[in-house]
């Protein structure tokens, strides 16, 4: 990857080329387009050693016109205003395109959790929830887990607004784990949308799941998540990688194996199965008939694309594409499943546990899972008509051209407070 592109205009170029097959005006597109607030803040924060670091986060709220900004916390030295921004914008869609009644948040906070104690990243975020803490609330807006942030994250940040509030609200976030008011299916939600969504593209395009190859880049929560999943299914899963590398076996590779050689030795680099390494690069360019995007965005650029050789692409990252290396993916015919559709059942199963939070009753995991699949199946059929009504080429303007429409009409019926 070469193409640094800037996410938040990645995300407003979708929308405008959406927009054009839609009948909403100009300045309802342009609404849709801006965050409707921006928090940016520096958290100063004690060390173990005694010492004081300043760590600067922001919180988007993207828009709420369908319901509550819903959308994750992710500690990462990249994190950016226009990255959060764009994030922000996606889950509002991604929402839209799933059918549940959110709006789209997101926030970040800019640190290299690697580098710091359990305690001080428990200081940190207390300090960044103690800043979210007007914003936040299971009405307004519900923060979740992303990259380098997981149960234990959302457990503190729960602790800390409870604490303040004086109050008992497991609806503020989500992505808990069990025992603090999560739900069952949680873990396993976005990869296990990113394959419901694949074997519904191949079914579409008429091709067999079962000894399908798959590459998976970026081997965190969703994309070893998905590899599992996939592989369950019939696929050969061939091909997977981390930051630091990739692996490569043409006979397959056994997921879970390659996961517990990452939990022992921080990469999967170096698994005994593989017969190969490869760069990222080459795990996202193998002859594969699915590949799985799973780490950060514009993982693959206009150079990178031309040089892709799969046939469908489930997106379980978000913007794992440059808007230039998905014109070139249409041209030469790849069914992209977009981010927010692939990976939409993150949210869905949030949605799901907030529910679960405001009713005090809890699903079970059979149950949690039969949701979502009808969800991400539903989601599909709408993309899947509205390409062929529309008479669209690429599967991401039709699923914007569905979630746009879903948006605008929430704005246009509620009318203009003054």
């Amino acid at each position: 990857m070469t193409e640094g592109a800037n996410p938040f205009e990645s995300l407003q170029s979708q929308i405008d080329e959406a927009a054009t097959h839609l009948e909403v005006g100009d300045d309802v597109i342009e609404r849709l387009k801006h965050p409707e607030r921006v928090l940016e803040t520096n958290l100063t924060v004690e060390l173990d050693d005694g010492s004081f670091e300043r760590f600067k986060a922001f919180r988007s709220q993207f828009n709420g016109d369908r319901g509550p900004y819903k959308g994750g916390i992710r500690y990462h030295p990249q994190v950016s205003r226009d990255e959060v921004k764009a994030l922000s914008g996606w889950m509002v869609y991604k929402c839209a395109t799933a059918g549940i009644p959110y709006g789209g948040g997101k926030g970040g906070i800019i640190i290299d959790p690697d580098e710091y104690s359990e305690a001080e990243l428990e200081r940190v975020t207390r300090a960044f929830a103690t800043e979210l803490r007007p914003m936040i609330g299971e009405d307004r807006d519900i923060p979740a887990p992303d990259v380098n942030t997981g149960q234990r994250e959302m457990n503190w940040i729960k602790d800390t607004y409870e604490t303040l509030e004086n109050t008992t609200e497991p609806g503020v976030i989500t992505g808990k784990n069990i025992a603090s008011g999560g739900s069952e299916g949680r873990v396993e939600a976005t990869g296990r949308s990113t394959v419901l969504a694949a074997r519904e593209a191949f079914d579409y395009l008429g091709k067999d799941l079962e000894g399908a190859t798959v590459a998976v880049q970026g081997y965190g929560n969703a994309g070893w998540i998905a590899a599992k999943l996939i592989d369950r299914m019939g696929a050969t899963v061939v091909a997977v990688s981390d930051s630091n590398g990739g692996v490569y076996n043409d006979s397959g590779l056994d997921p879970v194996a390659a996961r517990d050689h990452k939990n022992e030795t921080g990469s999967v680099v170096g698994f005994g199965e593989s017969e190969e390494e490869l760069t990222n690069d080459e795990v996202l360019t193998l002859d594969v008939d699915l590949l799985i995007p799973a780490a950060l965005e514009n993982a693959i650029d206009a150079d990178l694309a031309d040089d892709v050789r799969a046939d469908v692409i489930s997106e379980a990252a978000n913007g794992p594409l440059t808007p230039k290396a998905d014109a070139i993916l249409e041209d030469k015919d790849v069914f992209v499943i977009p981010d927010i559709l692939a990976n939409a059942g993150g949210v869905t199963v949030s949605y799901f546990e907030w529910v679960q939070n405001r009713q005090r009753f809890y699903w079970t995991e059979e149950k949690v899972n039969s949701e979502l699949e009808e969800i991400i199946v539903d989601a599909f059929d709408a993309l899947v008509e509205t390409l062929e009504e529309y008479n669209l080429e690429n599967p991401r303007i039709a699923a914007y051209v569905v979630a746009i429409q879903r948006v605008a009409d929430s704005f246009e019926e509620a009318g203009t407070f003054p």
